[in-house]
């Protein structure tokens, strides 16, 4: 048995890969986590710091671990950069993931050639209302639908504060594990995906798919099997 642990992006909650967890074939154990705030956890507070949703997902597989299974971590936009901080922290500990698939994500400490833009979580309401619609992945009944956002945007507005904190320059996010990434065409930064190979000391490859931010809805069958090739690597060494 293959443990796949899935983190969700901004905004999402343990129901956001129901259509990839479906898909995973017979010997493969999806496991959606998510973060308070959401979901499940509607009642808990929202997180706003990058260590506090780490150690909350830390907190959370080693809790569903099967110590007699090997297992991966899949995620996508903030959830791939906390799964490459979630994965180093076990691979520390001696019980590394047999891969990480990360998505929608081109990687930590990503040099942007444009001035930099306000940080997302700090837009007024309009402003982040219309960033939402340009990145696509919401629903424009739930953006229309006034009580209906009021309810969501506080979610993703502390999602995003989380994905902008600054990084650490001094902090050491390389992995040893097979590291796989993925993005859409269309996203912002597709083509530094292949920054992900200098956090990667083992196997790395990278793919683009047709398609924006959440190609993923687009391709489950390719992500599919994405996810099920990267952890034949546990088997055949890499």
């Amino acid at each position: 048995m293959m443990q796949v642990f899935m983190l969700h992006f901004a905004g999402g909650n343990c129901y956001s890969y129901d259509f990839l967890r479906r898909l995973l074939p017979a010997g493969y154990q999806g496991i959606t986590l998510e973060l308070p705030g959401r979901g499940r956890r509607i009642g808990e507070r929202l997180l706003r710091s990058r260590a506090a949703a780490v150690a909350d997902y830390i907190r959370q597989i080693t809790a569903l671990r099967n110590p007699g299974c090997d297992y991966m971590i899949y995620g996508h936009s903030m959830g791939a950069g906390l799964g490459l901080h979630v994965a180093r922290h076990f691979e520390l500990q001696n019980d590394p993931p047999a891969a990480l698939v990360v998505t929608g994500n081109a990687g930590p400490r990503i040099i942007e050639e444009e001035p930099a833009a306000p940080k997302r979580y700090l837009l007024g309401y309009e402003e982040f209302k219309e960033e939402l619609r340009q990145l696509g992945g919401v629903s424009e009944e739930l953006m229309t639908h006034k009580e209906l956002y009021d309810f969501f945007e506080p979610i993703i507005r502390a999602d995003f504060q989380i994905v902008e904190e600054e990084d650490d320059p001094d902090e050491d996010l390389t992995v040893h594990l097979p590291l796989i990434a993925a993005m859409g065409s269309e996203e912002k930064n597709a083509d530094q995906i292949d920054n992900w190979k200098n956090y990667a000391h083992g196997y790395f490859n990278s793919k683009i798919f047709s398609g924006n931010h959440f190609f993923i809805y687009d391709h489950a069958p390719e992500l599919k099997n994405t996810i099920v090739n990267s952890s034949k690597f546990l088997l055949h060494g890499f």
